[in-house]
């Protein structure tokens, strides 16, 4: 009797400690969802109200590929970081929490990034990993990231900092 019950304690124990999963993967996994279900684009609206308040949008020609930019007044949650944000920004993402945008932060940091977040108007933590004063600099950082973390990323865009 005593042996069927070691026995089924072990079985249990050795359930118990597979069916687990640590804090860090169980976040991780959360985050992976989160980052697919993130929405960059904005919606396009008919109605004249809404669209004042959507971010305005212009596209030009490039040589190779149309750049869109996205304009934004934004600050940088830290303010050591406001002398690295210039006029144009490459954006990686973009995050409600700013605990998500932290965990991306700190991501491309390990790669060798100079990581920058930011917020907009309307509450939005921007995750920056470069900034430039041409649209030009900034959209061939853009081609570049794209092609170094490829199928990652693919849906980075370019951000003007409005005054």
């Amino acid at each position: 009797m005593k042996k069927l019950i070691f026995y089924s304690f072990v079985v249990l124990l050795a359930v118990g400690a597979t069916s687990c999963k640590t804090k860090k993967t169980a976040y991780k996994n959360a985050f992976d969802r989160a980052k697919e279900k993130e929405v960059v684009a904005p919606e396009v609206n008919t109605n004249a109200a809404e669209q004042a308040t959507q971010p305005n949008v212009t596209v030009t020609r490039s040589t190779n590929a149309q750049v869109a930019v996205r304009k934004e007044k934004i600050t940088p949650v830290l303010a050591a970081d406001a002398s690295g944000l210039r006029k144009f920004s490459v954006v990686i993402g973009s995050f409600v929490n700013q605990t998500n945008a932290n965990v991306l932060k700190d991501k491309m940091e390990k790669n060798g990034y100079k990581v920058i977040i930011a917020q907009n108007e309307k509450q939005m933590f921007r995750v920056i990993v470069s900034s430039f004063d041409t649209k030009e600099a900034a959209a061939s950082e853009r081609d570049s990231f794209k092609a170094k973390y490829a199928p990652d990323f693919q849906d980075i865009w370019l951000l003007e900092r409005q005054e």
